[in-house]
């Protein structure tokens, strides 16, 4: 099949690499232009660069307008293929080739649609996380759902980990659904939308932690926001800290959230939690810091002494 590739960041990458390693033939990428937004400067694998070096016509768009569809039209695709597009795609560019548009999704849908689905699903402590080949239509990630793989979410996963074991699955996702579709198969799967989600971008406010959050929950931030993605946060005496590794105590500790309360192994114990004061919840010891200057250091050394809170704001 002539296909059309939408896509951008190393998600588009995989994806592109996947479809000039098929038997389909690419006759156009479009890809949006680099970005200093702190997210999307990670895993940022060029699609343009990597269009270009197989001599395929590469056209620049933050999103699609009257000459892009023009453009689209006169390359006269089979097939679009979508990864990692970060605007709004309008129904008379998904619906112009004949057999639509596939667009590929990090994560199980119905849920996780929209952005971040790693990040979100790891802080939301989901047992699973995958990648879905589903048709466009006019419902963001909402289409029928051509081919689904999960992987299971260890105990110790990070954002990083699950990254690299999802973004391996989007070759044989892709080629496996776009085989589906070149065989003559149009009946797929219908997402059950009872049980959809959808989530928006990851900013700053995203990662300050909070202290009324259960330890398990706090535990669960820190991971997901592992190197490269920016470290969860907090304040302690005024100055921003950021939160390198933590794990959830294994004594019970009461008080006020965000006390700086206990050494416990490793670890220097936060009190965590709404309801703390009950005396019934875990803390979460933190591990590693790094400070405001960029030095990263043990927490046993950093909190010379307990006492005092740690904050959401200075």
């Amino acid at each position: 099949m002539r296909v059309v590739m939408f896509g951008y960041q190393t998600w588009g990458h995989r994806t592109l690499q996947a479809l000039l390693d098929s038997e389909h033939d690419v006759v156009t990428v479009v890809t949006h232009p680099r970005s200093e937004h702190a997210y999307e400067k990670i895993w940022s694998d060029s699609v343009a660069d990597l269009a270009e070096k197989h001599g395929i016509p590469v056209i620049i768009r933050n999103r699609p307008d009257d000459a892009l569809y023009d453009l689209l039209a006169e390359a006269a695709p089979d097939i679009i293929v979508a990864n990692n597009w970060r605007t709004w795609i309008p129904p008379r560019i998904y619906d112009l080739p004949r057999h639509g548009t596939l667009n590929i999704h990090d994560s199980l849908l119905p849920a996780y649609a929209g952005f971040s689905p790693l990040i979100w699903a790891l802080v939301n402590g989901e047992k699973e996380v995958g990648v879905t080949a589903h048709l466009m239509d006019e419902e963001l990630d909402a289409g029928d759902i051509v081919v689904q793989r999960a992987v299971a979410v260890g105990p110790t996963d990070t954002a990083t980990d699950l990254f690299h074991r999802t973004v391996d699955l989007i070759a044989p996702v892709t080629v496996e659904a776009l085989g589906l579709i070149a065989s003559g198969q149009t009946a797929f799967t219908p997402q059950d939308r009872s049980k959809a989600s959808f989530f928006h971008k990851r900013a700053e406010e995203d990662i300050r932690i909070d202290w009324n959050w259960p330890a398990e929950d706090l535990e669960r931030l820190v991971r997901a926001q592992s190197a490269p993605y920016p470290a969860a946060f907090t304040y302690h005496r005024g100055q921003r800290v950021e939160i390198v590794s933590a794990v959830v105590s294994q004594g019970r500790y009461g008080g006020t959230p965000g006390r700086v309360f206990y050494r416990e192994g490793d670890g220097v114990v936060i009190v965590a939690g709404a309801d703390a004061r009950h005396g019934r919840n875990r803390g979460l010891a933190i591990t590693r810091v790094r400070t405001a200057d960029g030095r990263e250091l043990p927490a046993t050394e950093y909190f010379t002494s307990m006492g005092g809170y740690l904050t959401g704001r200075p």
